[in-house]
């Protein structure tokens, strides 16, 4: 398989690239600036702005999946509708499908239904909440477009951590532990990003965890 990775300088993006190189896939990962000099086996590195459809378009061309990593920086929560905008329109115009790497926020509190996780002030606190409401935004963008797409949401903790190959996955609400603890790590977070894109899933919104 022929695979994508826009965002791929990233914490997930990077790990994405490197599980897909692992299980075997060509993979073509987008940098907006300068790509490191050494990349695992099978990995071509470009440069491009997520936010120029017609330089999506061209590295989009001939790929099967693709997956969208991006995440905007502080103070610039406001150009996430842009930029998925963008990155969904050049997956419709080549037919391809894209998985994008959302955030927890637009998920459901587990012990309150009732509740996104975006309003649950023990998973999101004050000071995350504008990158917390920019993915609930990202959200409802994809779900306004055509694209074939899929959202895939992480749990309320996602950093660098070991992989084991093993997670649990749902649909809109958030999953927690025995612990109540909602966490994953990032490498573990990429084996389910391949794991869908290998074998889709049923869901245009799911989400995993421990």
């Amino acid at each position: 398989m022929k695979i994508t990775v826009i965002g791929a300088n990233g914490m997930v993006g990077s790990r994405v690239v490197g599980e897909a190189s692992s299980r075997g896939h060509e993979v073509v990962a987008v940098f907006r600036k300068q790509p490191p000099t050494v990349l695992p086996p099978g990995v071509t590195a470009v440069e491009g702005d997520a936010n120029d459809p017609a330089r999506m378009g061209e590295l989009f061309h001939g790929t099967d999946a693709i997956v969208a990593a991006t995440r905007p920086g502080t103070g610039q929560e406001h150009t996430v509708t842009a930029t998925t905008t963008a990155l969904l329109d050049a997956a419709t115009a080549t037919r391809t499908r894209i998985l994008v790497v959302g955030g927890a926020a637009p998920l459901r509190n587990p012990e309150r239904p009732d509740r996104l996780v975006l309003d649950s002030p023990e998973y999101v606190p004050p000071a995350i909440r504008p990158i917390a409401a920019a993915s609930v935004t990202q959200w409802e963008t994809c779900r306004a477009h055509p694209a074939d797409w899929v959202y895939l949401s992480p749990p309320a903790l996602l950093e660098p951590g070991q992989r084991t190959g093993k997670y649990r996955r749902g649909t809109t609400t958030l999953i927690t532990g025995a612990d109540g603890a909602s966490r994953i790590s990032a490498e573990d977070f990429a084996v389910a990003v391949l794991d869908e894109l290998e074998n889709p899933g049923e869901s245009r919104h799911f989400t995993v965890g421990y």
